[in-house]
């Protein structure tokens, strides 16, 4: 076989312009080479996308983590204040047992010391902010107990948050939550 990158001599054709040309070499790829990213290629494009993770998170995406978080740390501490302040006037706060409360209505509820949070965790936080309002979704695990007759109870919850850029910040409006 003629190497392709080496002048053809001996050409008998009419255009001896055409006879002394260099040729390129033909490129050889070994497939081993080439499985290492085609698999890494292949495994984004079907990795569910919370599981690749994002090269950044954009600055609205990172002040409602913040504030889910401090929603979090103030239901922990049924801390009227902080709830006030992180929920929005229109708020609709919906349980799993199907109670749906404005927001005195909730904040009254969460800090009437009828029980005591003694742990919280929002696991697996899922943020998408579209325009001026952010979608949450995570699992929520809890331990309370009731302060009345040290009964404790567990929750295990799916909660949906909607989140609304209020001027430079962002309030809660909406939250839904189904038992596990």
């Amino acid at each position: 076989m003629q190497a392709l990158d080496k002048p053809v001599h001996g050409c008998k054709t009419a255009a001896q312009q055409y006879c002394n040309q260099t040729m390129e070499e033909a490129m050889n790829i070994d497939r081993r080479a080439l499985i290492l990213p085609a698999l890494a290629l292949g495994l984004l494009t079907v990795l569910p996308p919370g599981l690749v993770p994002a090269l950044a998170a954009s600055a609205d995406e990172e002040a409602v983590a913040k504030n889910v978080e401090a929603f979090r740390a103030a239901q922990a501490a049924a801390d009227a204040k902080a709830l006030d302040a992180l929920c929005a006037p229109e708020l609709s706060y919906s349980h799993s047992d199907a109670r749906v409360e404005d927001k005195a209505a909730f904040i009254a509820n969460a800090t009437n010391g009828k029980s005591k949070v003694l742990s919280l965790d929002y696991k697996d936080p899922k943020i998408a902010v579209v325009g001026s309002a952010a979608i949450v979704r995570f699992h929520w695990v809890g331990e309370a107990e009731s302060v009345p007759d040290g009964k404790k109870s567990a929750t295990n919850l799916h909660i949906l948050m909607n989140w609304q850029k209020q001027g430079a910040d962002w309030k809660l409006l909406s939250r839904a939550s189904t038992k596990l």
